[in-house]
């Protein structure tokens, strides 16, 4: 292993209960608070995004994690000789909800730089947008949920994932004719 990184630097992954991830890091968050932990505790994070999907006719949006069951938080864990920092340790470790650090339990291992930038950018990046739910591939069948077209049954020809747009080649007046519509617009068949 190389250098410790800095504390401010350090970033773990924490195996949390499934489900309780929003729970254990609005916990610690208040936590950091009511303890005085600001100097050992930076960031808990639940990398989300934004996903649509269409239930019953109805366009919904809603936040799917990016690693259900872990949360990552920004920790001053270990000191310059590569010792644990007790106060940081049974901070996360006394937190309800909390399985334990992700790999090596008993020494965890900082997450590596390029990794976090990674993940950082990933969140960044999906902050402002939604993505479908469903992922189409060429050649899907799938039924339209929503438009001029609705009901009728067709075949994903093309996929613009940029744009959130499927080309749907559509059965009119006996007629394949192609029909460009939003990802939340269709569903499978």
């Amino acid at each position: 292993m190389g250098a410790i990184p800095s504390p401010k630097d350090q970033w773990y992954v924490i195996h949390v209960r499934s489900g309780m991830e929003q729970r254990v890091r609005d916990n610690m968050n208040r936590r950091i608070q009511s303890e005085e932990m600001g100097d050992f505790v930076y960031q808990v994070l639940v990398p989300m995004e934004r996903v649509s999907e269409v239930k019953k006719g109805k366009k919904t949006e809603s936040n799917r994690k990016f690693f259900p069951g872990y949360i990552i938080a920004n920790l001053y864990l270990l000191d310059e000789n590569n010792r644990l920092v007790d106060k940081t340790w049974y901070f996360v470790r006394e937190t309800d909800g909390v399985l334990n650090f992700a790999g090596n339990k008993d020494q965890p291992i900082p997450m590596r730089p390029r990794e976090v930038e990674a993940i950082l950018a990933q969140v960044r990046e999906r902050e402002d947008s939604v993505v479908p739910k469903i992922a189409f591939s060429v050649g899907d069948a799938v039924r339209v949920a929503d438009g001029p077209f609705e009901s009728q049954n067709g075949i994903v020809e093309e996929i613009d994932p940029e744009r959130g747009m499927l080309r749907v080649a559509v059965n009119i007046f006996g007629r394949s004719t192609p029909v460009d519509l939003e990802y939340w617009q269709v569903e499978k068949a």
